[in-house]
């Protein structure tokens, strides 16, 4: 499990981005998979979540997670719900003391925030999809209607797929730059004629940023080449795989 140090340093606060290591899964899922949305045996996506649970020191149904569908829709929680009840969304905000907020990819990018003082934290899915349709914005905006304040937020944006892994096609770039033509910060050149490497963790730190929030955290790592550490989308496509695991990341607001 890996943490940052700004947030260990908060009052009240536990979170965590989970690696693939310590769970029951075999085969491509081997083996913290904590995704019912893979074709994992669901007993064994069940038994991982309640040990990632544990590793927190919380029980397994403190866990709350979303139908995540690259969206930029952010949910209040203010209470436990299974993963059948779950609504569409890609970020969650929360008030409620002992809530794991939960979020589940495979080279996107988790982001979680807290603001400790105010008794807020969040949860957002950012892929670029959901980072360029405002999931990062959608969030905080929840969080301040609880009451947090962007000059107290600390935010921490988990292993993702690295720009040197990231090769997009030459029509990418082209709607990042007419939203901001700042956004070229975030393009490379690749080895292949017309193509460009993305930063996707750039990306959405300078969204979160712009947002007023200047406590942001990057874990290092790349998803797609950590193969013994992490979950990829990409890897497993790139290797003509039938599917991939899902990796978790969480928070809580203790007493």
């Amino acid at each position: 499990m890996i943490t940052i140090s700004p947030m260990n340093n908060l009052p009240n606060i536990r979170h965590g981005f989970f690696t693939r290591a310590g769970g029951i899964s075999g085969g491509l899922y081997a083996s913290l998979n904590c995704g019912f949305g893979s074709k994992d045996d669901p007993a064994n996506v069940a038994a991982n979540r309640r040990r990632a649970m544990a590793m927190i020191d919380l029980p397994p149904e403190a866990l709350v997670t979303v139908r995540q569908e690259h969206t930029a829709q952010a949910v209040v929680v203010d209470q436990e719900w299974t993963y059948e009840q779950a609504p569409v969304a890609d970020a969650m905000v929360t008030t409620r003391y002992g809530l794991a907020l939960g979020i589940l990819t495979a080279d996107c990018a988790p982001v979680l925030f807290a603001d400790s003082e105010a008794g807020v934290i969040g949860a957002a899915h950012a892929g670029w999809r959901g980072a360029k349709a405002g999931v990062i914005e959608a969030t905080v905006t929840a969080m301040v209607g609880l009451g947090a304040s962007p000059a107290r937020i600390v935010a921490a944006i988990g292993p993702c797929i690295a720009q040197r892994s990231y090769e997009v096609g030459p029509e990418f770039p082209g709607p990042f730059l007419t939203e901001d033509r700042d956004n070229a910060l975030f393009f490379a050149s690749s080895h292949t004629s017309g193509r460009h490497k993305f930063d996707l963790g750039g990306y959405v730190a300078r969204r979160i940023n712009r947002l007023g929030i200047q406590n942001v955290v990057r874990t290092p790592g790349d998803t797609v080449l950590e193969e013994t550490r992490f979950f990829s989308y990409r890897r497993a496509t790139l290797r003509g795989e039938s599917d991939y695991g899902r990796g978790l990341s969480s928070i809580v607001l203790e007493r």
